[in-house]
């Protein structure tokens, strides 16, 4: 199997030029699907701390770079909305967040934020024990003994001991950020919520400093204001 992918055909949300060169780096097997972006990719064509793969594989095997607090030795692994990437050593970190259009991009942040990550719950059900999981999306479940979680909320995760430090309902009057369609990266508040009888998604009205916009709710990932970037 090829470990490269065309550049032109990568996912919009990936933060690579498209037509500088034919090939990039595939991603691997890991959370976020078909949407994460290789940690090489970051270090490499964001960051710049690397020129080459070779390089970045060195940086891994010294246990310099952290996701989500635990080091990574695979510089294919997928990297995607919400993951914090940390360079303890260079005393640097950062959140994935969606910039405008969508495209992922990377927000310093501070040490003490660093140590927790969002996570929008794309799915619950009851498993055995009496227990509730969450599905986030980026795949991770969680385990939970209360019922208080819905489909769409968000929780904020421990990178340590996992955690739950937070949790944000999906509601009228909650922060929210767009993370795809024409709205991606744009934030404000849910004025309202319409439900779309039948199979159809429901939409989404959504006010902001500028005026406002529609979209589905798939779009939209419940935020605090300590994860639009603003941590000063």
């Amino acid at each position: 199997m090829t470990k490269h992918q065309k550049r032109l055909s990568v996912p919009k949300s990936w933060p690579v030029e498209r037509k500088t060169d034919t090939f990039t780096v595939k991603a691997g097997a890991g959370p976020h699907g078909e949407d994460g972006v290789p940690l090489v990719v970051l270090l490499r064509d964001v960051l710049g701390y690397v020129d080459s793969r070779k390089e970045a594989r060195y940086a891994l095997s010294e246990d310099a770079i952290l996701v989500n607090g635990t080091a990574i030795n695979d510089e294919q692994r997928p990297i995607g909305m919400f993951d914090i990437v940390a360079f303890p050593g260079r005393e640097e970190y950062y959140r994935v967040f969606p910039d405008e259009g969508g495209r992922l991009a990377l927000t310093a942040i501070d040490e003490d934020a660093a140590q927790s990550r969002l996570g929008k719950i794309e799915g619950k059900q009851q498993v055995p024990g009496g227990q509730t999981q969450l599905t986030l999306h980026d795949g991770t479940n969680v385990l939970v003994e209360d019922d208080e979680y819905n489909a769409r909320d968000s929780i904020v995760i421990d990178n340590d001991d996992k955690s739950i430090v937070a949790h944000f309902p999906y509601e009228e009057g909650a922060l929210v950020t767009a993370v795809r369609g024409n709205h991606g990266g744009k934030i404000g508040e849910i004025d309202a919520i319409d439900i779309t009888p039948g199979s159809g998604s429901n939409t989404v009205g959504v006010s902001t400093d500028d005026g406002g916009f529609e979209t589905i709710e798939e779009y939209v990932v419940v935020i605090d204001e300590n994860f639009t970037g603003d941590d000063e």
